[in-house]
Protein backbone atom coordinates (compact mmCIF):
# COMPACT_ATOMS: atom_id res chain seq x y z
CA UNK A 1 0.00 0.00 0.00
CA UNK A 2 2.93 2.18 0.85
CA UNK A 3 4.04 2.19 -2.74
CA UNK A 4 0.67 3.61 -3.94
CA UNK A 5 0.57 6.56 -1.82
CA UNK A 6 1.20 9.33 -4.41
CA UNK A 7 -1.72 7.63 -6.66
CA UNK A 8 -4.12 7.35 -3.68
CA UNK A 9 -3.38 10.75 -2.00
CA UNK A 10 -4.02 12.65 -5.55
CA UNK A 11 -7.04 10.91 -5.90
CA UNK A 12 -7.76 11.37 -2.66
CA UNK A 13 -7.03 15.07 -1.98
CA UNK A 14 -6.23 17.31 -5.76
CA UNK A 15 -9.86 17.29 -6.06
CA UNK A 16 -10.75 20.15 -3.06
CA UNK A 17 -7.03 21.11 -2.13
CA UNK A 18 -7.91 24.64 -2.17
CA UNK A 19 -11.18 23.91 0.51
CA UNK A 20 -8.52 21.75 2.52
CA UNK A 21 -5.88 24.74 3.01
CA UNK A 22 -8.51 27.47 3.80
CA UNK A 23 -9.86 25.06 6.29
CA UNK A 24 -6.13 24.04 7.67
CA UNK A 25 -5.35 27.73 7.66
CA UNK A 26 -7.72 28.33 10.37
CA UNK A 27 -7.70 25.66 12.36
CA UNK A 28 -3.79 26.09 12.62
CA UNK A 29 -4.34 29.64 13.41
CA UNK A 30 -7.77 29.72 15.56
CA UNK A 31 -6.62 26.56 17.12
CA UNK A 32 -3.62 24.42 16.86
CA UNK A 33 -1.21 27.28 17.34
CA UNK A 34 -1.83 28.40 20.91
CA UNK A 35 -0.24 24.84 21.54
CA UNK A 36 3.04 25.91 19.92
CA UNK A 37 5.35 28.38 20.80
CA UNK A 38 7.63 30.42 18.30
CA UNK A 39 10.71 29.03 19.27
CA UNK A 40 9.69 25.70 19.38
CA UNK A 41 11.19 23.48 16.19
CA UNK A 42 7.86 21.18 15.08
CA UNK A 43 7.96 18.20 13.14
CA UNK A 44 4.77 17.05 10.87
CA UNK A 45 4.32 13.17 11.18
CA UNK A 46 2.94 12.04 7.55
CA UNK A 47 2.94 15.61 6.49
CA UNK A 48 1.16 14.72 3.21
CA UNK A 49 0.15 18.08 1.68
CA UNK A 50 1.79 20.14 4.08
CA UNK A 51 -1.35 22.10 5.06
CA UNK A 52 -0.14 22.09 8.73
CA UNK A 53 3.28 22.91 8.86
CA UNK A 54 3.09 25.09 5.82
CA UNK A 55 0.88 27.63 8.52
CA UNK A 56 1.70 26.98 12.13
CA UNK A 57 4.42 29.52 13.22
CA UNK A 58 7.83 28.36 14.82
CA UNK A 59 11.04 28.88 14.48
CA UNK A 60 12.04 25.35 13.17
CA UNK A 61 9.70 23.34 10.58
CA UNK A 62 10.20 19.87 9.82
CA UNK A 63 8.33 17.37 7.50
CA UNK A 64 8.11 13.53 7.27
CA UNK A 65 6.19 12.04 5.02
CA UNK A 66 7.50 8.91 2.84
CA UNK A 67 5.14 10.59 -0.45
CA UNK A 68 7.20 13.15 -2.68
CA UNK A 69 4.59 15.28 -3.69
CA UNK A 70 4.85 16.64 0.12
CA UNK A 71 8.57 18.09 -1.24
CA UNK A 72 6.16 19.94 -3.86
CA UNK A 73 3.92 21.06 -1.25
CA UNK A 74 5.97 22.29 1.60
CA UNK A 75 7.11 26.14 1.95
CA UNK A 76 10.98 27.12 1.46
CA UNK A 77 11.10 27.25 5.27
CA UNK A 78 9.96 23.72 5.77
CA UNK A 79 13.12 21.30 5.89
CA UNK A 80 11.49 17.42 4.18
CA UNK A 81 12.45 13.97 4.97
CA UNK A 82 11.18 11.14 2.70
CA UNK A 83 10.97 8.16 5.35
CA UNK A 84 9.52 5.81 7.31
CA UNK A 85 7.46 7.00 10.94
CA UNK A 86 9.17 3.68 12.36
CA UNK A 87 13.00 5.28 11.50
CA UNK A 88 13.19 8.66 11.20
CA UNK A 89 16.32 10.29 10.59
CA UNK A 90 18.78 9.89 13.25
CA UNK A 91 20.11 13.54 13.15
CA UNK A 92 16.71 14.16 14.67
CA UNK A 93 17.60 12.92 17.88
CA UNK A 94 16.02 14.75 20.58
CA UNK A 95 16.41 18.06 18.61
CA UNK A 96 12.09 18.54 18.43
CA UNK A 97 9.68 20.38 20.70
CA UNK A 98 6.70 19.44 19.17
CA UNK A 99 5.49 16.78 16.77
CA UNK A 100 2.18 16.98 15.73
CA UNK A 101 0.19 14.00 13.64
CA UNK A 102 -2.88 13.77 11.78
CA UNK A 103 -5.42 11.16 10.36
CA UNK A 104 -2.31 8.85 10.25
CA UNK A 105 -2.19 6.28 12.89
CA UNK A 106 -5.04 4.76 11.16
CA UNK A 107 -2.89 3.82 8.02
CA UNK A 108 -0.42 1.58 9.95
CA UNK A 109 -0.38 -1.77 9.51
CA UNK A 110 -0.90 -2.72 12.98
CA UNK A 111 -0.50 -1.66 16.85
CA UNK A 112 3.24 -2.69 17.11
CA UNK A 113 3.74 -0.32 13.86
CA UNK A 114 2.38 2.16 15.81
CA UNK A 115 4.48 1.61 19.25
CA UNK A 116 7.14 1.27 16.73
CA UNK A 117 6.29 4.80 15.49
CA UNK A 118 5.80 6.38 19.23
CA UNK A 119 8.88 4.50 20.40
CA UNK A 120 11.01 7.21 17.53
CA UNK A 121 8.31 9.89 18.02
CA UNK A 122 10.39 10.04 21.85
CA UNK A 123 13.58 9.51 20.74
CA UNK A 124 13.32 12.53 18.12
CA UNK A 125 11.60 14.76 20.94
CA UNK A 126 13.55 16.44 23.68
CA UNK A 127 12.57 15.30 27.42
CA UNK A 128 9.07 17.26 27.53
CA UNK A 129 8.86 17.51 24.21
CA UNK A 130 4.76 16.79 23.34
CA UNK A 131 3.10 14.57 20.63
CA UNK A 132 -0.08 16.22 19.02
CA UNK A 133 -2.26 13.73 17.84
CA UNK A 134 -5.70 14.27 15.38
CA UNK A 135 -7.00 11.17 15.09
CA UNK A 136 -10.58 9.16 13.45
CA UNK A 137 -12.21 7.45 16.11
CA UNK A 138 -13.59 4.58 15.36
CA UNK A 139 -15.80 4.44 18.59
CA UNK A 140 -17.39 7.57 17.42
CA UNK A 141 -17.24 6.67 13.47
CA UNK A 142 -18.38 3.47 13.27
CA UNK A 143 -18.49 1.56 9.79
CA UNK A 144 -17.54 4.00 7.99
CA UNK A 145 -13.91 3.92 9.01
CA UNK A 146 -13.44 1.38 6.57
CA UNK A 147 -14.58 3.43 3.52
CA UNK A 148 -10.85 3.71 2.64
CA UNK A 149 -8.76 1.17 1.35
CA UNK A 150 -5.67 2.19 3.16
CA UNK A 151 -7.39 2.18 6.78
CA UNK A 152 -5.90 -0.81 8.52
CA UNK A 153 -5.74 0.18 12.35
CA UNK A 154 -9.02 1.15 14.20
CA UNK A 155 -8.36 3.24 16.84
CA UNK A 156 -10.59 4.69 20.12
CA UNK A 157 -9.34 7.82 22.12
CA UNK A 158 -8.83 5.13 24.99
CA UNK A 159 -6.40 2.57 22.91
CA UNK A 160 -4.71 5.79 21.58
CA UNK A 161 -4.22 6.77 25.12
CA UNK A 162 -2.88 3.17 25.98
CA UNK A 163 -0.40 3.17 23.38
CA UNK A 164 1.10 6.46 24.24
CA UNK A 165 1.54 5.14 27.51
CA UNK A 166 2.98 2.60 26.73
CA UNK A 167 5.23 4.69 25.00
CA UNK A 168 6.47 6.47 28.35
CA UNK A 169 4.07 9.42 27.10
CA UNK A 170 1.46 11.03 29.55
CA UNK A 171 -1.47 12.43 28.39
CA UNK A 172 -1.87 16.19 29.27
CA UNK A 173 -4.76 17.13 27.07
CA UNK A 174 -7.78 15.20 25.71
CA UNK A 175 -10.59 16.64 23.48
CA UNK A 176 -12.50 13.72 22.18
CA UNK A 177 -14.92 14.85 20.12
CA UNK A 178 -13.19 17.48 17.93
CA UNK A 179 -13.30 17.59 14.07
CA UNK A 180 -15.70 15.96 11.77
CA UNK A 181 -14.87 12.46 10.26
CA UNK A 182 -13.32 14.19 7.16
CA UNK A 183 -13.64 17.62 5.27
CA UNK A 184 -16.72 16.57 3.46
CA UNK A 185 -18.71 15.67 6.35
CA UNK A 186 -20.13 18.88 7.48
CA UNK A 187 -17.79 21.13 8.86
CA UNK A 188 -18.44 24.24 6.69
CA UNK A 189 -16.02 25.94 4.73
CA UNK A 190 -16.94 29.16 5.20
CA UNK A 191 -13.99 31.32 7.74
CA UNK A 192 -16.74 32.77 9.97
CA UNK A 193 -18.75 29.18 10.19
CA UNK A 194 -15.20 27.33 10.70
CA UNK A 195 -14.14 30.11 13.46
CA UNK A 196 -17.97 29.48 15.33
CA UNK A 197 -17.48 25.51 14.92
CA UNK A 198 -14.19 26.02 16.66
CA UNK A 199 -15.60 27.95 19.69
CA UNK A 200 -18.76 26.23 20.14
CA UNK A 201 -18.22 22.78 21.85
CA UNK A 202 -21.75 21.56 21.82
CA UNK A 203 -21.39 21.39 17.95
CA UNK A 204 -18.29 19.56 18.60
CA UNK A 205 -20.03 17.49 20.71
CA UNK A 206 -22.70 16.43 17.83
CA UNK A 207 -20.29 16.75 14.22
CA UNK A 208 -17.16 15.58 16.39
CA UNK A 209 -15.58 12.51 15.32
CA UNK A 210 -12.41 13.11 15.10
CA UNK A 211 -10.01 12.89 18.61
CA UNK A 212 -7.40 15.28 19.37
CA UNK A 213 -4.97 13.89 21.88
CA UNK A 214 -1.81 15.59 23.70
CA UNK A 215 0.96 13.92 25.62
CA UNK A 216 4.14 14.76 26.88
CA UNK A 217 7.53 12.51 26.62
CA UNK A 218 8.46 11.39 30.15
Amino acid sequence: MKTNLTSIYSERFDKNAQQREKLWEILVKDFFQKFVKKNDTVLDLAAGYCEFINNIECKEKIAVDLNKMTNKKANEDVRVYNSLSTKLPKELTGKVDVVFTSNFFEHLDNSEELLDTLKEVGRVLKKGGKIMVLQPNIRLVGGKYWDYIDHTLPLTEKSLTEALELSNFSVTYQKTRFLPYTANSGIPMIPFLIRLYLKVGLIQFFMGKQTFIIAKNN
